[in-house]
């Protein structure tokens, strides 16, 4: 068969087995780590258009035409204490982010008031800090988040980095926080060539002790850090709901001078992940302006069914608007209202068996 994209010959062997593979996830099975790197390593446009449209198909049955979209408030910016290589934020790297301390109440009701009108699901209070202990900015913390409850507007998320203490989380829950973000970012053997001030494993603690006081979980990771495409499979099969951002390399960081990654890497990666984790939220957040381009519809395709809209931490984002008529051009319904995350009932992975393989690391 000659693929008119690349002039070249196709496999057609690997349309049979990405056909088996997508009817398999569509009737409720699951795919092994050898499958999925398999679809990771395919290289031919005309298979990966193929991925993509299965990967669409799984998305449509499991999550129908709903986009569950979420933003963002830079609750507390600049001058923290990690190193991670990707982020503005570092105290590590001179990339003259904004600094400041933690937000007082109105910008965060602001922001509840627009995402309300715009039909945003949730809004996170991120922070850039190692993460919380008990004390006087915990207590703040708590506030912000009980005044973002009890206006309606919308639900409160927040991103606050690591939890070493099951009191801290369970305070969390007490003030009426449904989900927390927190990325794993990479494979555990990535991990290190990206940040070396906490570890993998210090990641999967908070994300056990939120689990443990019933918070809800949002954890993905960056994809075009240098890591692997096995990096990036072992990723998928480590988490529960995935948000994918895709590093935007920002100068002054030791990433700066990282090749992106072409639009069709990342959408196959995309569709990998919904391959792997059929029944969770796949959303794409960070870097998909700069990186897809006139290609960002195409996430949908691929198998995203979440959206983080507004303006990111320290880069721009294209008008709320812009995605909105987006979402309507295709078809599809950012009134999302599962509030109720049935992908993460108690003990189970979402993909409805008992037990299963995403089931690792306590995650």
């Amino acid at each position: 068969m000659l693929s008119t994209m690349t002039a070249t010959l196709v496999d057609a062997t690997n349309r049979g087995k990405i056909s088996a593979l997508g009817e398999r996830v569509l009737s409720g099975g699951q795919i092994s780590r050898e499958e999925a790197l398999f679809l990771f390593h395919l290289e031919e446009s005309a298979d990966i258009f193929d991925l993509l449209s299965w990967a669409n198909r799984i998305r449509e049955n499991f999550k129908g035409n709903k986009i569950h979209l979420c933003s963002i408030v830079n609750a507390k910016a600049g001058a923290c204490s990690e190193n991670c290589k990707f982020c503005a934020q570092s105290s590590f790297y001179q990339t003259g982010s904004p600094k400041y301390g933690f937000v007082d109440p109105e910008p965060v009701l602001e922001a509840a008031e627009e995402a309300n009108q715009n039909g945003v699901t949730a809004v996170g209070l991120v922070a850039a800090w190692r993460g919380l202990n008990e004390g006087p900015m915990f207590d703040e913390v708590c506030e912000r988040i009980k005044e973002l409850k009890a206006s309606g507007k919308t639900r409160p998320d927040a991103s606050l980095g690591i939890i070493k203490s099951q009191k801290v989380a369970d305070r969390l829950k007490e003030a009426g926080l449904e989900c927390y973000g927190h990325n794993l970012e990479s494979s555990r053997r990535f991990f290190a060539q990206h940040c070396t001030t906490h570890t993998f494993e210090d990641r999967l603690e908070t994300i056990r002790h939120l689990k443990n006081a019933g918070i809800k979980i949002c954890s993905g990771g960056i994809i075009g850090m240098g890591e692997t495409r096995e990096d990036r499979c072992e990723l998928a099969f480590e988490l529960k709901a995935i948000g994918a951002n895709i590093l935007n390399p920002i100068p002054g960081t030791p990433f700066e001078k990282n090749t992106p990654l072409p639009a069709l890497e990342i959408l196959k990666t995309i569709a990998c992940f919904r391959f792997i984790l059929p029944r969770q939220e796949i959303m794409i957040a960070g870097g998909r302006t700069v990186n897809l381009r006139d290609a960002q519809s195409m996430i949908f395709m691929a198998g995203a069914s979440a959206l983080m809209v507004g303006n990111y931490l320290t880069t721009l984002n294209q008008p709320v608007e812009k995605d909105l008529q987006m979402l309507k051009d295709l078809g599809l319904d950012p009134s999302w209202d599962n509030h109720g995350f049935a992908d993460q009932a108690e003990n189970r992975c979402g993909c409805g068996n008992n037990r299963c393989e995403t089931e690792t690391a306590g995650v």
